[in-house]
């Protein structure tokens, strides 16, 4: 069983940035894919980014690339989401997710993610 802590949001200007956090506990956190999705008041939880359990593969949805970085320190049972040129519309609440996912093709799905945490929110003002 693992348990995922997120930290690090908060209220922050367009153009600003931010770093997500997420800890884990209670499992061999190095054998899992870690994913971050966001939800968006009204709308679906979308897939955003997600990095290899062993850090060497990552994935970013389109709305997000080049302007997020994700990664993980495996010693510390932390991932990470570097946000940088934050937009309005990158308003959500922000999960992480962990999976025993052995494709990057399988990242974007949620239902591959069997652990989630409690979810963090970021405010982008205009």
């Amino acid at each position: 069983q693992v348990q995922l802590v997120e930290s690090g949001g908060g209220l922050v200007q367009a153009g600003g940035s931010l770093r997500l956090s997420c800890a884990a506990s209670g499992g061999a956190f190095s054998r899992y894919s870690m994913g971050w999705f966001r939800q968006a008041p009204g709308k679906e939880r979308d897939f955003v980014a997600a990095i290899s359990w062993r850090g060497g593969t990552t994935s970013f949805a389109g709305s997000v690339k080049g302007r997020f970085t994700i990664s993980r320190d495996n010693a510390k049972n932390t991932v990470y989401l570097q946000m940088n040129s934050l937009k309005p519309e990158d308003t959500a609440v922000y999960y992480c997710a962990a999976g025993l996912l052995y494709s990057s093709s399988s990242y974007a799905r949620k239902n591959e993610y069997g652990y989630w945490g409690q979810g963090t929110q970021v405010t982008v003002s205009s």
